[in-house]
């Protein structure tokens, strides 16, 4: 496999994790840190006993955005035989973008948990930090790329 591949591999599966554990925070962890000393299924019991709901479908489409994007620049990068270090600088845009992403998917679901339980519409599992931290790396890695890119490419010469 070429390195173009293997970035498009790379970058399809990191965006994919991502998502995979936006979804166990919003699903499970976070649920289960906001009513300590309940089980998930008696969590999700208080909210339908109160009138709320978990909007599942809506937080799965937010998050899968992301990874549809993933896909779509890996095929249109190795189609268009685009540059490794240009569909690198992509996904991690992709991952960067995981925290607004995050933040969307999980309003409603906090607001849930936050009517039944009387807490605020915060995360109350601390295993959201992984997904800020993977962003802000992200974003440091654009830093990075794009300072590097620019390093390698000749400058443009002005004739005046």
């Amino acid at each position: 496999m070429n390195r173009r591949g293997m970035v498009s591999l790379a970058g399809v599966v990191v965006v994919a994790l991502y998502a995979v554990w936006a979804a166990v925070q919003i699903f499970v962890l976070n649920p289960l840190a906001a009513a300590p000393g309940l089980s998930l299924d008696e969590v999700y019991a208080e909210m339908a006993a109160v009138g709320e709901t978990m909007p599942v479908g809506f937080a799965l489409g937010v998050l899968a955005v992301g990874v549809v994007m993933a896909i779509v620049i890996a095929v249109l990068g190795m189609r268009a035989d685009l540059d490794p270090d240009v569909l690198m600088l992509l996904f991690l845009i992709v991952l960067v973008l995981g925290t607004p992403g995050y933040f969307v998917a999980s309003f409603g679901s906090g607001m849930s948990l936050a009517d039944t339980f009387f807490i605020s519409g915060a995360d109350a599992s601390p295993w959201a930090a992984p997904l800020y931290i993977t962003s802000l790396l992200a974003s440091a890695g654009i830093v990075w790329l794009v300072v590097r890119l620019a390093r390698s490419r000749p400058a443009a010469v002005s004739v005046a």
